[in-house]
This record gives C-alpha cells, sequence and structure tokens, in this order.
C-alpha cells in the first residue's frame, strides 16, 4: 500500500504527517488549479486540506505500475454526490513523493470540491492558480 494511501485512509492527516512523505520538490498537478504547484510546504497544506474537505470515500485500487509509478483509484462523496479520482504518484529512489497527478469527475461534484478547496486555501495559494486571468 503507498504511504500517502495508508496516511489518508487513517484518518485526517495533518500538513506535517503529509510532509514526510514528499520530496523537497515535489511537484502537484490537479484539475482544480490552472498550473501545477510546487514545494512541500504548500503541498503538505493541499493534501491534508483535501482529505478534510471531501465526503466519505475508500480506494478501490492501486497497482504499481513500476518500481517508483504507483496508481489509486478513489470514488466518494462530496457534499453527498459521487465523486471518482484517477492518481499517478512517483517517488524518488527514497520513497518520497516527486509527482502527483490527479483527475477527478463528475463535473459538478469537482465544481463542489474546488470551491471548498478554495474557501480553506485561498489565502495559502496564490491568487494566480485558481483562474485564468482575464482579457480586456
Amino acid at each position: 500500500m503507498h504511504p500517502l494511501r495508508k496516511l489518508r485512509e487513517s484518518g485526517n492527516a495533518s500538513p506535517a504527517q503529509v510532509r514526510m512523505l514528499l520530496a523537497e520538490n515535489v511537484v502537484f498537478n490537479s484539475p482544480i488549479l490552472i498550473r501545477p504547484i510546487e514545494g512541500r510546504d504548500i503541498i503538505a497544506a493541499i493534501f491534508a486540506q483535501s482529505s478534510s474537505t471531501r465526503g466519505s470515500g475508500t480506494y478501490t485500487a492501486e497497482f504499481k505500475l513500476d518500481e517508483r509509478t504507483t496508481f489509486l483509484r478513489w470514488e466518494g462523496t462530496m457534499d453527498g454526490h459521487k465523486i471518482e479520482s484517477l492518481e499517478i504518484i512517483v517517488d524518488n529512489e527514497q520513497g518520497l513523493i516527486v509527482e502527483r497527478t490527479i483527475a477527478l469527475r463528475p463535473y459538478p461534484a469537482v465544481k463542489l470540491f474546488r470551491d471548498s478547496m478554495y474557501e480553506s486555501l485561498k489565502d495559502k495559494l496564490p491568487p494566480d492558480v485558481w483562474d485564468y486571468p482575464t482579457t480586456p
């Protein structure tokens, strides 16, 4: 079982607990943000917040794609609506996460999740990660 999955299934993981699983140069790719996020501290905060924001759920699949790459599938709810995620986690030689890429569906549940994450993280993430710039 991947250490991030194990931590998430143990309950509400703190940013400090998540941070211990991340490489310093970790990158996170998410459909709720317009660009990748980099850096251990901010990504630890995002991952910890995500676990407490989304509703109940469970991992339904885990596969090792190679010695450093893990695929996870999760199904759960967001405000009572079904939400699913697929993710790829890449670890370095020390077993720390260097990249996590996640896909979520369906869109209406993803929007609920994104709006909730925005409210929780708007002061921790720069404004330019949430929306495209408006053109004059």
